[in-house]
C-alpha cells in the first residue's frame, strides 16, 4: 500500500497516475505560477511526467510531494509534503524541504496549513529529521503566513534563479 496520512479533512497520499487531471488543473493555471518562476503546463502529458518524477523521488529518497485529497468528496486539492533537495540552495545542500501548491479555488481554506502541520509532525516524529527548511518568493505573503503558522522561522533573504526569496527553518523540538 502507498504511504498516507489523514487529518480532520484531508487524506495525504503518494501520487498515483490518475492524479494527472488534478495536476493539470493545478499547473496549467498562470496564477498558481505567479510566484514560482515556472511556466504553466500546456498539455496533460507534462503533468504525467511530473507525477512520474515524484514517484521516482519516493523510490530514490523515500519521500516526495504527496497528493492532498478532500476526504468528504475525494477531490484532488493540490499537493503538499517533504522533498529531499540535493541541489545547493541558499548555501544548503542535501536537506529536507516542506512545500505545497493548491488549485486556486482551494486557496484560503486552511488546507495548506492543515496538510503542512501533518507533514511537520511526520518529518519530525516518523522520519526523525533534525531540521526542516522552506523557501518562498519574498512577495508571496500568503505562503509566508502558512510557513509561520507551521512554526517555521524566517532566517534570511537570498537570490535564487534571479528572484528574491525568503528562507525559513524549523528544528525538530524532540532533539
Amino acid at each position: 500500500m502507498k504511504a498516507c496520512l489523514e487529518t480532520n479533512r484531508l487524506l495525504l497520499r503518494e501520487f498515483v497516475a490518475t492524479d494527472d487531471i488534478g495536476m493539470f488543473e493545478l499547473d496549467s493555471d498562470p496564477e498558481v505560477h505567479r510566484f514560482l518562476g515556472n511556466k504553466p503546463v500546456i498539455h496533460i502529458d507534462e503533468s504525467r511526467v511530473y507525477i512520474k518524477n515524484v514517484q521516482q523521488q519516493y523510490h530514490d529518497n523515500g519521500i516526495g510531494r504527496w497528493a492532498v485529497i478532500l476526504k468528504e468528496t475525494n477531490e484532488f486539492l493540490g499537493w503538499s509534503g517533504i522533498k529531499f533537495i540535493k541541489d545547493s540552495i541558499n548555501n544548503h545542500q542535501n536537506f529536507y524541504e516542506i512545500g505545497y501548491r493548491f488549485i486556486q479555488k482551494n486557496w484560503g481554506k486552511g488546507y495548506a496549513t492543515e496538510a503542512g502541520l501533518a507533514f511537520v509532525d511526520y518529518a519530525f516524529n516518523q522520519m526523525k529529521v533534525d531540521i526542516l527548511y522552506a523557501y518562498a518568493d519574498v512577495g508571496n505573503k500568503s505562503s509566508r503566513n502558512i510557513l509561520e503558522k507551521l512554526g517555521m522561522h524566517y532566517v534570511n533573504s537570498f537570490e535564487y534563479d534571479g528572484e528574491e526569496e525568503v528562507w525559513y527553518e524549523m528544528k525538530n523540538p524532540n532533539l
